[in-house]
């Protein structure tokens, strides 16, 4: 599966602007969550171009596997593979056991709209406030029209890039944590 989506980076005031404007579009809200993702090394995993990430939000776990797609557009495209996970403690010992070690920790909190065939997520971690619109790339971009957004600021770094920039190192593990 290819996941294709757009972030920006967003001042509090263009936030508030966008969850305003959400519902006046005719967007529904669909969950809001905390999540804790923990991204793993090792074998051949190289955290800077694909991730091996185990994410617990809202009482569920989710396993992914992304690699880039080469590509200059802000609009990214990942290969992308996804299983829900029963036990999430059983997963990181089989994972750890295999060879692969935790790397990375981020948290975020996020709100999930749907706008017509996209799904928009309202992102807030320790290191910023962001955006996500996902779909096909003309979804996305008749979602940008919808929601008025210009002069919003594409982020093309990666939530893991930036979590490690920002973060915090402690006993080799990156936390970025609130």
């Amino acid at each position: 599966m290819i996941e294709v989506e757009k972030k920006f980076r967003l001042t509090k005031r263009q936030r508030d602007a966008v969850l305003k404007r959400l519902p006046a579009v005719g967007a529904e809200l669909e969950s809001e969550d905390f999540e804790e993702n923990t991204l793993f090394g090792g074998q051949t995993l190289e955290i800077a171009s694909c991730v091996l990430r185990l994410r617990r939000a809202g009482g569920k776990a989710t396993l992914t596997y992304k690699k880039g797609l080469p590509g200059a557009s802000s609009i990214k495209q990942r290969r992308e593979e996804e299983t829900t996970v029963a036990d999430p403690e059983a997963m990181e010992a089989i994972l750890i056991a295999l060879g692969f070690t935790p790397a990375l920790v981020y948290e975020k909190r996020r709100q999930t709209w749907r706008l017509g065939n996209t799904e928009v997520v309202i992102d807030v971690l320790p290191f910023g406030l962001f955006m996500e619109i996902e779909g096909r790339v003309s979804d996305i971009k008749a979602a940008e029209r919808k929601l008025a957004l210009k002069g919003l600021r594409a982020e093309h770094s990666t939530y893991p890039q930036l979590a490690a920039k920002h973060g915090k190192v402690y006993d080799g593990l990156i936390e970025s944590r609130f």
